[in-house]
């Protein structure tokens, strides 16, 4: 996917003064009469200009206050680590207020079905985006656009998905059309402001869900996140091909050949009801089906904390990192009626070298083109890449479990 970058709002220039004419004129001459018309569209012209400048004016005014009211209703009602409301008026300000779209008039059923279409794609709807925080020091590095999640205390395996789970059933959302929470590192990782995600959001409204990835390198190094966890986490293919057996997911997700614009890690996720309703329950299911019907030495090791043997993610077991990679999976099958949006990392994209960059466009190419060759040719680019980035001792250990045997496309 060809991520665009996001351009910075530019500044209504202001008209410059026309000049004072140096030749006196005759009144009622050619000559005066085309001056004092000139002179007459020059002033409309400013005027013009002046309008649009205090109109665009106004409505960044009313958009900065519009932001104001939902951070001030937001911020009073919050939730605690144990999802209790942190104040008596949670029910009163549980909801983002959105822009209602003017009623669509017509004389028919008809005519009003497709004015309600039209209204649904135009219509402008303020989401509400949480960012959760684990510690005190956390909220210094919080985005002021993002309205804070007080996570402190609460220990649970599934990480961030627990999350969505308690806040999909707070009062906080259940009015909301577009809602989201993030981790506390979400600038870091990405390079996004939480404006440019506003921004990006309103620029492609009507989707489903708004995803992002912020390992960009991935999209052109692995043929799927699938075959990349088994270089972050021990033995993940072995555990993962026991998951999917045990809860009938079909494993040939395990080997796709999987599109660049599929890639979602670190639960960055902003969506409708339509997609939380669909995916927190199915995402559920999966691991309470996982521990009902694995053997005992694999649930065993699903819970376990092997899955972090470097320690880089405090201890964490194989169940987030699983979790995190379902979700090409669900738009393909129980939500493959939902509309995402994959939204794009300029700072990211810039940090590519030239190899990674060629890696990934190949890979676009091969699924625009359906190639098996392409695909081949980007194997032997790829391998050779690792080669000299990460040396023959990596390449023995990992190489050849991440290279694809045959072309699925996924």
């Amino acid at each position: 996917m060809t991520a665009s970058k996001l351009s910075d709002s530019l500044p209504v220039k202001q008209m410059a003064k026309p000049q004072s004419a140096s030749v006196s004129m005759l009144a009622g001459s050619p000559a005066a009469t085309a001056a004092t018309a000139a002179t007459a569209k020059t002033a409309k012209t400013a005027k013009t200009a002046k309008t649009a400048k205090t109109a665009k004016t106004a409505k960044t005014a009313k958009t900065a206050k519009t932001a104001k009211v939902i951070k001030a209703r937001l911020a009073s009602p919050m939730l605690d680590g144990a999802g209790a409301a942190a104040s008596q008026g949670m029910v009163a300000a549980a909801h983002l207020p959105h822009q209602a779209h003017p009623a669509a008039t017509s004389v028919s059923t008809a005519a009003e079905s497709r004015s309600a279409v039209a209204l649904r794609k135009t219509a402008v709807v303020v989401p509400a985006i949480f960012q959760i925080h684990y510690a005190k020091w956390q909220k210094e590095l919080l985005d002021p656009e993002f309205v804070p999640f007080d996570n402190e205390g609460v220990k649970d395996e599934a990480l961030e998905f627990e999350v969505f789970e308690r806040i999909a059933k707070s009062p906080m959302t259940a009015k909301q059309q577009l809602w989201g929470a993030l981790s506390w590192r979400f600038g870091e990782k990405t390079g996004l402001t939480g404006e440019a995600m506003r921004q990006v959001i309103d620029a492609n409204a009507g989707m489903d869900v708004y995803y992002c990835n912020p390992h960009v390198p991935n999209e052109g190094l692995f043929h799927n996140m699938w075959v990349q966890g088994e270089t972050a986490h021990p033995k993940f293919l072995a555990m993962c091909r026991a998951l999917f057996a045990a809860c009938e997911l079909p494993l040939e997700e395990l080997s796709a050949f999987a599109a660049p614009s599929a890639y979602s890690s670190a639960n960055y996720f902003v969506g409708t009801p339509a997609f939380w309703n669909l995916y927190l329950p199915w995402i559920r299911n999966i691991l309470t089906t996982a521990d009902r019907k694995l053997d005992p030495a694999a649930r065993a090791v699903l819970h376990s904390t092997q899955a972090d043997d470097r320690g880089l993610h405090g201890g964490a077991t194989y169940v987030p990192f699983i979790v995190e990679r379902l979700f090409p999976l669900f738009m393909r099958t129980v939500g493959k009626h939902l509309k995402g949006f994959q939204i794009p990392l300029p700072r990211r994209e810039q940090e590519l070298n030239v190899h990674v960059r060629l890696l990934r466009e190949m890979k676009v190419m091969a699924h625009k083109t359906n190639s098996p060759w392409l695909v081949a040719c980007w194997v032997n680019y790829r391998n050779l890449y690792f080669a000299q980035a990460h040396g023959k001792p990596w390449c023995d250990k990992y190489l050849r479990a991440i290279t694809p045997v045959e072309v699925r496309f996924g």
